[in-house]
């Protein structure tokens, strides 16, 4: 299986869609399940003001997200996963959804929780440099970034490994690592920056 070499377009992820409403069994696998109780586990806070999370497709971890959160902004670059997404969140006023290729494209505001949840691989290094970026301009002071991702053999441009630690170096100068944990399945990291680092 060959590696792609640049970020995945939105045509891979639509193709992932077409014949089949839940592609990585997101609302049914336990694998899932076991990591978002872990992801939710992890956080340093019992409640944030605003989260993003980018790569929300279906809308499950955010709706789990969104008990803890007094706002949720779900990205995805598929409008499909987001129509699931919505009609999943239906009942929830405080969470809203949006489509959205990242890092080219970026909601406006501020956050204090970001949800980077096996999405960091599937772009290349350099547009990972300017997912750090973004991140860095949006997210408040104190602020937590969470980073989820598969560890086994992919074809994506980064393995889970090599998507966290980059991001992680990349980011080194504004976000600190104040969580890490492994399965045998996946990573997870949280990062915090801390009041008065951010630029």
């Amino acid at each position: 299986m060959s590696r792609f070499t640049s970020s995945l377009p939105p045509s891979y992820f639509d193709g992932q869609y077409a014949g089949t409403a839940d592609p990585w069994q997101l609302a049914t696998s336990d694998y899932e399940r076991e990591k978002y109780a872990a992801t939710l586990a992890a956080l340093p806070a019992p409640r944030f003001a605003s989260a993003v999370e980018v790569g929300c497709s279906i809308g499950v971890l955010t709706r789990a997200l969104a008990e803890r959160c007094d706002a949720v902004l779900g990205l995805d670059v598929v409008e499909k996963a987001l129509e699931q997404a919505r009609d999943r969140n239906k009942d929830l006023a405080h969470v809203r959804f949006a489509r959205a290729q990242v890092p080219g494209e970026w909601p406006e505001g501020t956050f204090d929780l970001m949800v980077l949840s096996e999405v960091v691989y599937f772009l290349d290094p350099v547009d990972v440099e300017r997912l750090v970026e973004r991140v860095k301009g949006s997210l408040r002071p104190g602020g937590t970034v969470v980073l989820v991702h598969w560890t086994g053999v992919t074809h994506y441009p980064l393995s889970g490994d090599d998507a966290a630690e980059l991001f992680m170096a990349t980011a080194q100068p504004f976000l600190r690592a104040i969580h890490h944990g492994a399965t045998d399945a996946y990573r997870l990291d949280v990062l915090m920056n801390e009041p008065g680092d951010r630029a």
